[in-house]
């Protein structure tokens, strides 16, 4: 099944007290094939949550401004009704968290490819910096195919199946994009905005429910958790929004 890694919530339930969360289609990004971590492993990730509720991964690029995707973010909402949720290992209650101040998504953002697929949201106030929260180095250059590279967010560790409240982590390798495109071939172009990372038996990806989240090799975020075929299915690699590619974009809204 086709999905592009995000809950889409529908802001009426929240009459009756709840959040109903359908998948048309399932634009989510969780982790699938990996295990429990901590944060002071990864201490740039950060839940990105709407009215209170996880619904995508992010990464501090600093004090005031989480990197996530374009896809997490919904345009007829405000700002104040995003918050993140930072240096926790157990995703979840009213702990460490700072509320939206202002987002910019990418203005090239193409809902139906996908494209362009990240945005920035600047915090209302300052995360405290420390063992458990620190910013993450935006790459420059693309990673060769074969590099080594680390997905990490809370999520199902198996296509549709039930949240991790624990951080999860997975290796992967970063994958020629000739080789993506021909894996999707009929289902959705590989732009220069995306970069492929998996392994090729799968078992190792990210699914349902973290979008937005960081691939990082050597040490810098490379990719943000956008779209797929499935979760960790042979043959269809993760597709993520390329950050070497993105980088201009981010720097200029960053001021």
């Amino acid at each position: 099944m086709y999905r592009a890694f995000i809950v889409l919530t529908v802001v009426a339930a929240l009459a009756q007290g709840s959040i109903i969360m359908p998948r048309v289609p399932e634009l989510d990004g969780r982790i699938v094939g990996g295990e429990d971590t901590t944060i002071d492993k990864y201490p740039y990730q950060v839940s990105v949550r709407l009215f209170g509720s996880h619904i995508c991964g992010g990464s501090i690029v600093n004090n005031r401004v989480v990197i996530t995707a374009a896809h997490c973010i919904y345009s007829m909402l405000g700002a104040n009704s995003y918050s993140i949720q930072y240096g926790t290992t157990v995703v979840g209650g009213n702990n460490n968290v700072v509320a939206a101040e202002r987002i910019v998504k990418n203005e090239n953002y193409d809902g139906s490819s996908i494209n362009n697929d990240v945005a920035l949201i600047f915090l209302s106030s300052d995360i405290p910096l420390g063992a458990t929260a620190q910013p993450i180095q935006l790459a420059s250059q693309v990673p060769a195919a074969g590099t080594p590279a680390v997905v990490s967010g809370w999520g199902t560790l198996e296509e549709n199946g039930v949240a991790a409240s624990i951080l999860q982590q997975v290796p992967v390798v970063i994958v020629d994009p000739s080789v993506c495109q021909e894996q999707y071939n009929g289902v959705n172009e590989i732009t220069e905005a995306m970069l492929c990372a998996g392994v090729p038996s799968g078992g190792k990806d990210a699914c349902q429910g973290d979008s937005g989240g960081p691939l990082v090799a050597n040490g810098k975020l490379v990719g943000i958790v956008s779209w797929g075929v499935g979760c960790a299915r042979p043959d269809f690699s993760g597709v993520y929004s390329n950050v070497a590619y993105l980088n201009e974009w981010i720097q200029s809204n960053l001021v």
